[in-house]
């Protein structure tokens, strides 16, 4: 099973992200990933991983299909698990020292988890 620390997140989001949202995720030609909380429903929303996002293997699945956008699916497993810890530290979601894998990341509650509306429509499973 494959894991990644933030410490080696940190690592990789210089190398292959920090072209896009900056060296200090201040954004760039990326969005900020990090920030925001508490603004989702104020007249200026600053929507980030840590503010907007609802659910933490999201992140995991983003990264893995379409980062880095020159380059998709070119990290390993390990990696995107590692930048995936870096952005949630960011965010103030876990603590410098962790270690996230499949389980770890999906018991991460993200702030905005309830802030989305269900779909009622019969048709939709």
């Amino acid at each position: 099973m494959s894991s990644g620390s933030v410490s080696h997140g940190r690592e990789v989001f210089a190398q292959q992200c920090a072209s896009c949202h900056g060296d200090k995720d201040e954004g760039g030609v990326g969005d900020r990933l990090a920030g925001g909380r508490g603004t989702i429903g104020t007249a200026k929303p600053v929507r980030t991983v840590g503010s907007y996002w609802p659910y933490a293997p999201t992140l995991f699945d983003y990264i893995r299909r379409g980062i880095p956008q020159n380059a998709p699916q070119s990290l390993s497993d390990e990696d995107v698990y590692a930048v995936s810890a870096f952005i949630l530290n960011l965010n103030g979601l876990v603590g410098p020292d962790a270690t996230l894998d499949a389980k770890s990341l999906a018991a991460i509650k993200m702030p905005n988890r309830d802030g989305f509306v269900g779909d009622a429509r019969l048709d939709v499973k």
